[in-house]
């Protein structure tokens, strides 16, 4: 299980990530969005993964009509990913949002 102060403890270790709102929401920031809490729960994120993820594990992975014109975008339920996926998950949105390498 994993929890929003999970995710601002990991994006923040990242090189170069900032937060702010977004949306009303808080967000972490590369050089472009990394992730995004979307609603009580659920986080945004990027991957290369996002079919294979949902086609796997729909209970945890998903996306709803306003991200299909965003392929990287996936949307997770915390309560279901294991910290140790999420610090994996984050590492790679941190490198599509052109995050800053150690």
């Amino acid at each position: 299980m994993s929890t929003e102060d999970d995710v601002r403890r990991l994006c923040l270790a990242l090189p170069g990530v900032t937060e702010r709102l977004s949306w009303q929401r808080p967000a972490w920031f590369a050089k472009t969005l990394l992730a995004r809490i979307w609603e009580d729960g659920v986080l945004t994120v990027k991957t290369t993964e996002r079919e294979a993820l949902a086609a796997m594990e729909p209970e945890i992975y998903f996306w709803t009509p306003h991200h299909e014109r965003s392929p990287l975008l996936v949307l997770l339920r915390l309560e279901r990913v294991d910290p140790v996926e999420l610090a994996e998950l984050l590492a790679e949105s941190h490198r599509l949002a052109g995050g800053a390498r150690r």
